[in-house]
């Protein structure tokens, strides 16, 4: 149904150009909108009209027309009039409306079509067949996913609108409570580079413009509308993972993921069973802040003790003692590729456990 805003703008603006006073009623006889001070209580009347066989009728000096999409009577258009001309300045308006209810009609069913693919509720056959009756052509597209910080308000919706709303190749759609999804045509964006620039001006809109902290995630391209189901999985998977070993992170792309989207979907079976391989039935106490930040700089420096040694401010010997240090309270030597390796991917473990015990 149409906002009650919209209507009383479309009222308004037809009668600066008609100068006749009109109202608008919903099939059941309640008013909508208005564009002077009624004194008379039509309600029942209009009711009344609507359920007749009548397409328009005069009463108590109004024109009466009904304002039918698909043949199912949405509105009643009430002119204060029963002149010649009256009756054709409502025969416009009624036209004026009818235009923009199947306009909203047929955006709403766009973005239902486009809910039910991202939710995976639609067979192919129907889903081509749909595509065709709304001219949805097939394209490369990527989902994008914003999820918000805090509760999710209706300016989230406009602001993201106000960043992409002008193209109709694009679908702005909501599945949840928390988040927004984009269904983005990205055939003028050919490096992987340009959908990360896409995604920071979200972040960058949303910081500015609404205070809010969101993190975007996005998913591979698509060209099959079928795969846009995928592209919106990868998209959620990107944001949970990104939370757990890449949280300084607001812009995540499911494609450089790396082994965190391996480690996320390990049963947390086996998860307990790794981490117990690797450090025994308890977990050795070496994670204080200098420890953690000496491997932290020692894998960004890809095991290089020198340059560590130098990031660090601290000599090289230093930098050797506590390596030692923390080999005979780990039983790992990540001065060792293979046993870094194995650190590495056992903190990520952890990190995911962690997350999800909640």
């Amino acid at each position: 149904m149409l906002s009650n805003h919209k209507i009383q703008a479309a009222l308004e603006e037809m009668k600066s150009i008609s100068r006749i006073e009109m109202a608008l009623y919903n099939e059941s006889g309640k008013l909508l909108a208005e564009t002077f001070d009624q004194q008379e209580n039509l309600e029942t009347v209009v009711a009344g009209f609507a359920e007749s066989m009548a397409e328009s009728q005069t009463y108590s000096g109004f024109h009466f027309f009904k304002v039918a999409v698909d043949g199912e009577v949405l509105y009643v258009l009430l002119v204060k009039s029963s002149t010649e001309e009256a009756y054709m300045v409502g025969k416009l308006a009624v036209c004026q409306i009818r235009h923009l209810a199947e306009a909203y009609q047929e955006q709403f069913d766009r973005n239902s079509f486009m809910q039910n693919i991202l939710l995976g509720n639609m067979l192919v056959v129907d889903m081509y067949n749909k595509a065709r009756k709304f001219h949805i052509e097939q394209a490369e597209r990527v989902v994008f996913v914003i999820e918000i910080e805090g509760k999710k308000d209706t300016y989230a919706m406009e602001l993201v609108k106000g960043m992409f709303g002008a193209s109709a190749r694009d679908f702005i759609t909501e599945v949840d409570e928390q988040s927004i999804v984009i269904v983005k045509d990205v055939r003028e964006l050919n490096e992987e580079e340009e959908l990360e620039q896409v995604a920071k001006m979200m972040v960058d809109n949303f910081h500015s413009e609404a205070m809010v902290r969101v993190r975007v995630g996005y998913g591979n391209r698509i060209v099959n509308l079928q795969d846009i189901t995928r592209s919106y999985q990868e998209a959620r998977m990107a944001i949970e993972v990104g939370k757990i070993f890449y949280a300084e992170k607001e812009t995540v792309s499911y494609s450089r993921l790396g082994i965190g989207r391996l480690i996320y979907q390990i049963p947390m079976s086996l998860c307990e069973m790794f981490i117990r391989e690797i450090f025994g039935d308890e977990i050795p106490n070496v994670f204080s802040e200098e420890n953690l930040v000496t491997i932290q700089k020692f894998f960004e420096n890809n095991l290089n003790i020198s340059e560590t040694a130098r990031q660090l401010f601290v000599h090289r010997n230093t930098l050797l003692y506590r390596l030692e240090r923390l080999e005979k309270s780990l039983g790992l030597d990540i001065r060792k590729f293979e046993d870094a390796m194995t650190f590495k991917i056992a903190m990520m473990v952890l990190s995911n456990m962690e997350y999800q015990k909640g």
